[in-house]
């Protein structure tokens, strides 16, 4: 596929084809977005709270709807080409922008200016300049810019929405009251934005390289487990600075454990069936539900799990180097045992969801080991913080183990039918090297 509208449009926006792969300058905004992810923790870091975790669960919607319009627009058009790059930077500094007002999104701190509006401005800009190429690709088609009409709406809808979240509540109630209020708003503002894309299903998502797609939400996720291990090591103190002892070289060593088994939880098989399900749906209904379904619904819980284990790793690396902490640590706590075993339970949840939902496939260790670790959790809220952990840890490890040693067969034939796309891909590519370069 080439341009569309002839030469009109071919200097300022190119479609993408069927076999279009993820770009570098996708990457590049890819880590602004995984940055305002993990910094989403702020919120309840600071001022451990459930109405802050629930805060913190709403910027990370609104954070991931954004993204995901993003991916798609990318999906769409090459997004090193022509006026793209130009559409990316503003994304990412508006992107960036936002992520300094998170602080105060909902709460706006003395001095310079109002944080939750801030945050309102910088998330319009970001959907509006994805909405601003759609509607270009859409002008040519007169139903397809109809429905453009509606979708454009939506954003404007959930800015108005979150503009008397952060401005009406302190004006009209205080206390409890105002914050009901807000939360209730900003609710609505990821209801409208989530309900949408059920209700239109393929009017937001047309995917036209599912490698493209499968591998951007695929390193989204990769990305994040990495910006975890920053978390651990860079939480109120660079661990650079920590004295080397013990407990810092066993609490730094169970996070790395930890990541290493969720990422093996996703990318042994899961991320390669499911591209592949991807690829086999040519009709663009069917490949639009799965597009929504697995990819956009079902990783932001994954992405949330990971944020959530960041969370509660955060500071747990500097506790354990204060000489007034006992050898293994303070007793967790329940809010801290529900942020951190919860987050990888959610985040080992979904991934069972989505194998069952694309492959068919009921991935028993995985259910296992997430009800274990559910059972587990009450009785780790008393252990000392980096027992918790090596619980935690063993639990993973044990479960990845386990379901890899069981796999009947299918991680293979997945594997193997991975590879060998690989071989091919790279033998055509070496010929066509040789032809022209």
């Amino acid at each position: 596929m080439g341009t569309w509208g002839g030469g009109r449009w071919a200097s300022v926006v190119r479609l993408g084809a069927p076999g279009s792969r993820v770009t570098r300058l996708e990457l590049f905004y890819d880590l602004i977005f995984t940055f305002a992810f993990l910094t989403v923790t702020g919120l309840t870091a600071s001022r451990p709270s459930w109405v802050n975790l629930f805060r913190a669960l709403l910027v990370l919607a609104l954070l991931w709807w954004a993204w995901t319009g993003f991916a798609g627009l990318g999906n769409m058009v090459r997004a090193d080409q022509g006026v793209l790059p130009v559409v990316g930077f503003i994304t990412g500094a508006a992107t960036f922008l936002l992520v300094l007002s998170i602080p105060g999104a909902f709460v706006d701190e003395p001095g310079g200016l109002n944080g939750p509006l801030v945050f309102v401005v910088c998330y319009f800009l970001v959907r509006a300049s994805q909405l601003a190429v759609f509607g270009l690709a859409a002008r040519s088609d007169p139903a397809g810019f109809r429905r453009w009409r509606l979708l454009a709406a939506l954003p404007l809808v959930a800015t108005v929405l979150l503009v008397i979240a952060g401005q009406v509540p302190p004006r009209v109630a205080g206390g409890s009251l105002a914050a009901a209020i807000q939360l209730g708003c900003w609710t609505g503002a990821v209801l409208v934005e989530y309900g949408a894309g059920i209700a239109l299903g393929g009017s937001y998502w047309a995917v036209t390289s599912a490698g493209h797609w499968a591998e951007r939400h695929a390193l989204m996720i990769l990305v994040a487990l990495g910006e975890s291990i920053i978390a651990l090591g860079l939480g109120p103190k660079a661990i650079s600075t920590l004295p080397l002892t013990g407990p810092v070289m066993t609490t730094a060593v169970l996070g790395v454990a930890i990541a290493a088994a969720l990422w093996w939880a996703y990318f042994d098989t899961l991320a390669l069936g499911v591209e592949q399900r991807l690829h086999a749906a040519r009709e663009p209904g069917p490949r639009a539900r799965l597009a929504r379904n697995a990819y956009t619904y079902l990783h932001l819980p994954m992405v949330a799990g990971i944020v959530f284990f960041a969370l509660g790793l955060k500071d747990l690396l500097a506790e354990s180097a204060l000489p007034s902490t006992p050898a293994w640590g303070e007793p967790l706590g329940g809010f801290w045992v529900t942020v951190l075993y919860g987050g990888v339970s959610v985040y080992l949840l979904s991934v069972a969801g989505c194998a069952l939902l694309v492959l068919g496939v009921l991935r028993r260790p995985l259910l296992v080991g997430v009800a274990v670790i559910v059972l587990v959790a009450p009785a780790a809220a008393w252990l000392p913080e980096l027992v918790a952990v090596a619980a935690l840890a063993v639990l993973c490890v044990a479960t990845v183990l386990v379901e890899t040693l069981s796999e009947d067969g299918r991680r293979r034939q997945i594997r193997q039918l991975a590879l060998e796309e690989q071989l091919a891909a790279e033998a055509e590519q070496s010929r066509w090297r040789r032809q022209h370069l």
